[in-house]
C-alpha cells in the first residue's frame, strides 16, 4: 500500500508518498518522495491575523500540483491537515473551500491535541527503553508540542504557541514561556529518569550538523550548535554554513526552544529518531486502512 501525508505547516508545506508492507507480520514503511514548499504562512497570519492573496494563490497552486502527484501514485488513502498558522488565520476557512473547489483536496485544520497523537502516532515506543519516561518535543513554526510518555501510554499533552516563525517575527507572548515552563515542571514531576524526543525538520537539521551516527544529542552538545549558530549572521549561515535561507533564519529559534524545554525539566539528552506529523499521518492512514480490513 502507499500513502500519501500533507501537512501545511506555518513555515513550510510538505507532501509525503510512503509506501507500507509487512514484514513477518510487523509493518514497514519506506518513504518514495518528500517535496517541502517554504511558503512561510505564518509571516501573514502572525502579523496580520490572515493569509494574504499572494500566499493564498501560492498554496493553492502548490496544492493543485500535489493533486495531481496524488493521482499519479495512485495511493491507498491521503490526509492533508494544517496546523498553527491555518488555526490562527481570520480567512482559513475562505481558504479550506478555495483548495477544495480549485484544488479537489480536503483539508482538515487540526487543534493542538490532535497535531500531537498524530505526530505520536509513528508507534515511536517500540524505540523507547520501558525503564524511562519521556518527553516528546515537536517544534513547529508556530508552535510547539509536548507529549509526556511513561509506562507505554501518554500521560499529558499539550500545545502552546511558541513556534519559530512566531519568534523571528517577535510574536510570542512571554507569558506563553511561562505557561510553559510551569506546565513542563508540574507534568514532569515524579518522572524519573526523563528523557526527550525531539521531532520537526529543525531538530532534524540539528542533527544533521553534528554528522553523528547514533541519534542522540547531548543537552551541552546542543547548547554548543546554538551557540555556534548565534556566532554566525544570517548571511554567513546560508553562505558558510550552507543552510537554505528558510532555514538558516529558524534554525536559532528552534534550538532555543529545545534548549529552554530540556533545562527545565532537567533533561541531559535528547532522541532524535528523525519523523514528523507526515510520518505520523501515514501511520494513522496505514493503521486506519488495516483496521478496516
Amino acid at each position: 500500500m502507499i500513502f500519501a501525508a500533507v501537512d501545511i505547516g506555518s513555515n513550510a508545506m510538505r507532501l509525503l508518498f510512503c509506501r507500507a508492507y509487512e514484514v513477518n507480520g510487523k509493518p514497514h514503511f519506506s518513504k518514495e518522495e518528500l517535496i517541502r514548499l517554504p511558503i512561510r504562512l505564518g509571516e501573514d497570519v502572525f502579523l496580520n491575523g490572515k493569509i494574504s492573496e499572494r500566499k493564498a494563490e501560492k498554496l493553492i497552486t502548490a496544492m493543485r500540483g500535489f493533486k495531481e502527484l496524488i493521482k499519479v501514485y495512485e495511493v491507498d488513502g491521503y490526509r492533508a491537515v494544517a496546523t498553527s498558522a491555518m488555526r490562527d488565520a481570520s480567512n482559513s476557512e475562505e481558504i479550506i473551500a478555495r483548495i477544495k473547489k480549485e484544488a479537489d483536496l480536503e483539508v482538515e485544520i487540526i487543534d493542538g491535541k490532535l497535531e500531537a497523537q498524530l505526530v505520536f502516532s509513528n508507534h515511536i515506543e517500540e524505540l523507547l527503553n520501558p525503564k524511562h519516561s519521556y518527553l516528546y518535543i515537536d517544534v513547529g513554526g508556530g508552535s510547539t508540542e509536548l507529549t509526556l510518555y511513561s509506562n507505554h501510554k501518554v500521560i499529558a499533552a499539550k500545545s502552546f504557541n511558541i513556534g519559530t516563525v512566531r519568534m523571528l517575527l517577535d510574536k510570542v507572548e512571554k507569558d506563553e514561556w511561562e505557561l510553559m515552563k510551569d506546565w513542563i515542571k508540574k507534568t514532569t514531576l515524579g518522572y524519573s529518569p526523563l528523557r526527550a524526543i525531539g521531532s520537526g525538520g529543525n531538530i532534524n537539521k540539528i542533527f544533521k550538523m553534528t554528522k553523528k551516527e547514533n541519534k542522540n544529542l547531548s543537552y551541552s552538545k546542543l547548547k554548543g550548535i546554538n551557540d555556534m549558530l548565534n556566532s554566525y549572521t544570517y548571511e554567513e549561515r546560508v553562505e558558510v554554513l550552507g543552510l537554505k535561507p528558510d532555514r538558516a533564519d529558524v534554525l536559532v529559534h528552534a534550538s532555543k526552544i529545545f534548549i529552554t524545554i530540556m533545562k527545565t525539566a532537567d533533561i541531559e539528552d535528547i532522541f532524535i529518531p528523525q519523523i514528523g506529523l507526515s510520518d505520523g499521518i501515514v501511520h494513522d492512514l496505514y493503521d486506519r486502512a488495516k483496521a478496516k480490513k
